[in-house]
C-alpha cells in the first residue's frame, strides 16, 4: 500500500537532474557538450548536446538525465546496505531485522505469487461490508494515508499558526495524473491514456474475479469524471490564502453536508480534534454530495478497483504485469519495469527512510561536506541580502521585512539531529503487502499524533538518502539531503566556478522559494500573512507576469506549451537562484580575475555547469505527464529560460543580437 499525502503544501520541492559525468580539470563533463552548437544561441545544448544525441533513455525509465543517474547510484547504496543485512541474522524486533524482513517479502515474487490474493481479502471483505452511508464514511477515515481516495487528511502546521500542527482536507480521488486526462479528453493524448485506464481498470476486476468487469470499470471512470470536474486545478492549488479555510469541528456538516464527518474523523483516529481546514471548499462541497448521493454499491466498485491498484505490485504477476502495462509504459512510455530490487529499495525508504539513512550517512557522506555546505549557504545568503539592497522596485518597509524573513532563515544540512524510531512497527517475514499496509498505518498514526500539539522544528520531510533538496515555507527553513551533496552538484575537486553553477544555483533556488509567488505570502515566522505593501505586491505581480509570459512561449511537446502559471513559482527560484549564485561566484573571487580553465573563461564555467545540472531526456507521453502535474518547467527550458535573462551569461559568452540566446538588456527580468 502507497501512502498518499497532499505534495503541493509545506514545501515547494525542487526537482533535480545531476551527475557524475567523466570529469576535466574544472569538473565539467566537456565530452557531453556539444561543439557545434554555440552557448549564445543554445546554452542547454551546448552543455549537453553531444550527450542527448548519444545516450538513450534505459527501458525501464520514462526520463534520464544526471539526476536519475545519481538517483539510481544512491539506490545502489542503499541496496548494499540492505543486503548486507539481510545476509546475517539480525536481533529479533530490531530496526536491522525490520529493514532485511520489509524487502526481503517485498523481492520474493515467488511468495507474493502463492499467496494469491489472499492478503487482499480482508480488505476487498471490509467493502463488501459497507451498508450505510455512515459506514462509508468510517472506511474512508480508516483508510487515510494508504490510498488514492476521494478526499484525504493530512496534518501540518496550521497555516496562520505555525507553531502548531492541525488537520487538513486535500481533494483526491482520480486515477489518471491530473484532471485535465478527464476533462480534456478530447485531445488525442489524454484520449489515449483515459482508454488505457479503462482497460487496466478493466483488467483488474477481472483478475479479481469481479462480476462485469466492463461496467466495474466505466462505473468508477464515471465517478472519477465527477470527481475531476470538481477538482481545482494545479495553479489554484498554489495559491495558499485560498487553501485557508479553518471550521470548527462543529461546523463541517455545514460547510459540505454529505459526508458523516464525525465518522470520517472517527475512523482516521481524528475524532477529537477542535478544528480543520477544508484546502478546496468548493470541491469538498462536491465530493462530499457525490459520496452521499451516487450509488453505494457504485462507491464499492470503485473502492475494490482502488485498493486493488494501490496493492497492485504486492499482488500475482498478472496484477504487476497490469499496473506496469499502465502507469509504465502507457502514462510514461517505459519499455520495462524498474528492477524488483529498486523497486524494493523505494519501498523500504518509504517504509523505514531514516533508519537506513542513519546507516547511508555514516557510510557516504564525510563530516567535511556539512562544513562546507554552510559556508556556501551562509555566502549565498549574504547574496540574497546584497540583492535586496539593491531593489528598485520594492519600497523600504517591505524591504525591510524581507530582510527579517531572510534573517531567520534555519539551514539543515545532510541529516537530522534526531533519528525516528520505528520500536513499534511490525515487519512480518514472507508478507508484502500486509507489511506495506502497517507501514502505512505506522506513518498515519505518528501525523495524528501530531495533531493539537507543538510542530518539532527537528523534523525532516525528505530522507538524507533522498537526491533532492526543498524550502518549507511554514518553518522557513531550507533543506539539502546528503544524498544531493555530491558530484556534480557538490565536487570538493571541481572548479569553484563550477560548484556555484551546480550546487550554489541550487541553493540559491531554495532561498528564493521564500520569495516566490507562493512562498512570499508566509512571514518570517512561518505564518500565512501579507507583509508586503500594496504597491510592491502589484510590481512584484507584474514581473511574475513577464515571467509567465516568457515561459509560455516553450513547447515541449507539439501543441501542448508550457503552464507559466503553473511553473511560476519555480521559475521565479531558477532565475532569482542563478543571478544570487552568480553574485556570489564573482564575490568568492575577491577582485581577482578567474584563471581561463578547460579553454572557459570562470563565468563561462559556471554557466556550462548550470546548464549541464539539468542534463535530461524523457519520453513524450512523460513529458506530458509532467506538464499536467508538474510545477517545475521541463530541464532544457529551465536552463536557457533562466540564463536568458540574466546580465552575466550574455557578458560571459558575448551574446549579441541575432544570437538566439539573445535578450535585450532592458527587456531582461530581474526580480530577486
Amino acid at each position: 500500500m502507497r501512502s498518499l499525502r497532499p505534495a503541493a503544501l509545506a514545501a515547494a520541492l525542487l526537482s533535480l537532474s545531476l551527475a557524475a559525468p567523466a570529469q576535466t580539470q574544472s569538473g565539467l563533463d566537456r565530452a557531453g557538450f556539444d561543439p557545434a552548437v554555440r552557448a549564445q544561441d543554445d546554452l542547454f545544448r551546448a552543455a549537453n548536446g553531444q550527450w542527448l544525441k548519444t545516450v538513450e533513455i534505459p527501458a525501464d525509465k520514462p526520463e534520464y538525465g544526471t539526476f536519475i543517474q545519481l538517483r539510481d547510484k544512491s539506490d545502489r547504496e542503499v541496496r548494499a546496505i540492505v543486503e548486507g543485512l539481510a545476509a546475517k541474522p539480525q536481533a529479533p524486533g530490531s530496526v536491522a531485522e525490520k529493514v532485511a524482513l520489509y524487502y526481503g517479502a517485498y523481492t520474493d515474487l515467488a511468495g507474493i505469487d502463492q499467496a494469491g490474493l489472499k492478503p487482499i481479502q480482508p480488505l476487498l471483505a471490509s467493502i463488501d461490508a459497507i451498508k450505510t452511508r455512515k459506514e462509508l464514511s468510517l472506511w474512508l477515515g480508516r483508510q487515510q494515508g494508504l490510498m488514492n481516495l476521494p478526499l484525504g487528511l493530512a496534518v501540518y502546521p496550521d497555516f496562520k499558526e505555525p507553531g502548531i500542527n492541525r488537520p487538513l482536507t486535500w481533494q483526491g480521488g482520480l486515477g489518471l495524473p491530473d484532471r485535465d486526462y478527464y476533462l480534456k479528453a478530447e485531445e488525442e493524448r489524454f484520449a489515449k491514456a483515459l482508454k488505457a485506464y479503462g482497460e487496466y481498470l478493466t483488467t483488474l476486476a477481472r483478475l479479481a474475479g469481479m462480476k462485469h468487469p466492463e461496467q466495474a470499470a466505466q462505473t468508477t471512470l464515471a465517478l472519477e469524471r465527477q470527481l475531476a470536474a470538481a477538482h481545482w486545478d494545479r495553479v489554484e492549488n498554489r495559491n495558499m490564502v485560498k487553501l485557508y479555510n479553518p471550521h470548527a469541528r462543529a461546523d463541517l456538516a455545514k460547510a459540505a453536508p454529505g459526508l458523516d464527518w464525525q465518522a470520517f474523523l472517527d475512523g482516521a483516529g481524528l475524532g477529537s480534534i477542535d478544528r480543520l481546514s477544508i484546502s478546496q471548499p468548493s470541491a469538498t462541497l462536491a465530493i462530499a454530495k457525490l459520496l452521499a448521493e451516487a450509488p453505494l454499491a457504485d462507491w464499492q466498485t470503485y473502492l475494490k478497483l482502488h485498493a486493488l491498484d494501490s496493492a497492485a505490485d504486492t499482488l500475482p504477476k498478472a496484477f504487476r504485469d497490469a499496473r506496469f502495462a499502465f502507469r509504465g509504459t502507457a502514462l510514461t512510455g517505459a519499455t520495462e519495469p524498474k528492477p524488483r530490487w529498486q523497486q524494493g529499495i523505494d519501498q523500504v525508504n518509504a517504509a523505514l527512510g531514516e533508519a537506513l539513512g542513519q546507516l547511508y550517512v555514516a557510510e557516504h557522506f564525510p563530516p567535511g561536506h556539512k562544513q562546507r555546505m554552510v559556508t556556501l549557504v551562509n555566502n549565498l545568503l549574504g547574496s540574497f541580502g546584497d540583492s535586496l539592497d539593491g531593489l528598485t522596485w520594492m519600497g523600504p518597509e517591505t524591504k525591510g521585512r524581507a530582510r527579517a524573513k531572510l534573517q531567520s532563515y534555519v539551514t539543515k544540512i545532510g541529516y537530522p539531529d534526531t533519528w525516528r524510531s520505528y520500536e513499534t512497527l511490525v515487519v512480518k517475514k514472507g508478507d508484502a503487502l500486509g507489511n506495506g499496509e502497517r507501514a502505512a498505518r505506522f506513518e498515519w498514526a505518528r501525523q495524528v499524533a501530531k495533531a493539537g500539539k507543538a510542530v518539532d522544528r527537528r523534523e525532516w520531510a525528505m530522507t538524507p538518502q533522498t537526491v533532492n533538496a526543498y524550502y518549507n515555507p511554514l518553518a522557513n527553513e531550507i533543506v539539502f539531503p546528503a544524498a544531493i551533496l555530491q558530484p556534480p552538484f557538490f565536487n570538493a575537486a571541481a572548479d569553484d566556478a563550477v560548484n556555484y553553477g551546480a550546487i550554489g544555483a541550487v541553493i540559491g533556488h531554495e532561498i528564493s522559494h521564500g520569495f516566490d509567488d507562493s512562498g512570499s505570502q508566509f512571514d518570517a515566522d512561518g505564518a500565512l500573512r501579507n507583509w508586503w505593501s500594496d504597491a510592491d505586491r502589484e510590481a512584484f505581480k507584474k514581473l511574475g507576469d513577464q515571467l509567465v509570459a516568457q515561459y509560455e512561449q516553450y513547447e515541449p511537446v507539439p501543441g501542448k506549451k508550457l503552464n507559466g502559471r503553473l511553473t511560476l513559482g519555480e521559475n521565479i527560484a531558477d532565475l532569482s537562484g542563478l543571478q544570487i549564485a552568480y553574485k556570489a561566484y564573482l564575490k568568492s573571487l575577491g577582485g581577482k580575475e578567474a584563471p581561463v580553465i578547460d579553454g572557459l573563461t570562470g563565468a563561462q564555467r559556471f554557466f556550462m555547469g548550470w546548464s549541464q545540472a539539468w542534463r535530461e531526456k524523457a519520453r513524450e507521453s512523460r513529458v506530458l505527464q509532467l506538464l499536467t502535474s508538474d510545477t517545475h518547467s521541463p530541464p532544457e527550458f529551465r536552463a536557457n529560460g533562466a540564463a536568458l535573462n540574466h546580465d552575466g551569461f550574455h557578458e560571459a559568452f558575448g551574446v549579441k543580437e541575432g544570437d538566439k540566446m539573445h535578450k535585450a538588456r532592458e527587456q531582461r527580468i530581474r526580480i530577486w
